[in-house]
């Protein structure tokens, strides 16, 4: 029903080492018609990441002119010893930005996008539980979960949430899927199942929005009123 970045990673990973050059690493990239790569240790374990963008950068900053000597702030003296830096770098280690934003096989792939939307990267670098690398995930592999069709989506939400999470008996609830947007129909037995449903079917890959149109028989949400107990009083007369 969810899919994981295992299942929409790419295991075949275009790499550099700490030593490649900055030649090799731009070779890599136009050869592969990629836009980036990670670069690993002699363990396999990812060190940093390098883009298109660090490659341009580093040629951008190559030739930039040198700070003028009135400027002496310390923002700016750390800006002009990284730019030089920068235009310095001749291997992927040089090049690379670290830390890497990696992520697990077994993490979900909506998760997995919220993660690269945060650090707004392009790929993010799978490893195993050893940080290993073990494939790489891209922005076009995340995609794909939303290429599903609208059947696709109708069949999980009613088998997968509907019939095995919460057990409710066929055309219970009547759903219908257009263009990723599920609506839900139904009267369900308790009100507290329909926070239920409707978080289970935001899990079904695919799904972009939810109608919510369920009903409930039973308001299970608020304990039942308690009334005052009538109890007969018993009087005790005192001893003599």
């Amino acid at each position: 029903m969810t899919r994981i970045v295992g299942e929409v990673m790419t295991s075949e990973v275009v790499e550099a080492r700490r030593e490649t050059s900055f030649k090799d690493v731009a070779l890599l990239l136009d050869r592969h018609r990629i836009s980036g790569l990670p670069v690993v240790d002699q363990d396999d374990k990812v060190l940093g990441v390098i883009s298109e963008s660090d490659l341009i950068r580093r040629q951008a900053a190559q030739s930039a002119p040198g700070p003028e000597r009135r400027f002496r702030m310390p923002a700016l003296r750390r800006t002009a010893r990284h730019t030089a830096a920068v235009a310095r770098a001749t291997t992927a280690e040089e090049l690379m930005s670290t830390p890497a934003v990696t992520v697990h096989p077994e993490q979900r792939v909506a998760d997995a996008a919220r993660v690269m939307e945060r650090h707004h990267v392009e790929r993010l670098p799978v490893v195993d539980e050893e940080d290993r690398l073990i494939g790489i995930a891209t922005r076009r592999d995340l995609l794909r979960v939303f290429l599903r069709t609208d059947d696709e989506i109708r069949r999980d939400v009613l088998d997968e949430v509907l019939t095995r999470a919460m057990g409710l008996p066929p055309h219970t609830v009547i759903v219908s899927v257009r263009d990723g947007m599920v609506t839900l129909e139904g009267r369900l037995e308790h009100r507290s199942d329909i926070p239920r449903a409707i978080q289970q079917t935001w899990r079904v890959d695919g799904v972009v929005g939810i109608v919510n149109s369920l009903t409930f028989r039973v308001d299970d949400t608020h304990p039942p009123e308690k009334h005052p107990s009538h109890r007969i009083a018993h009087h005790w007369l005192p001893d003599r």
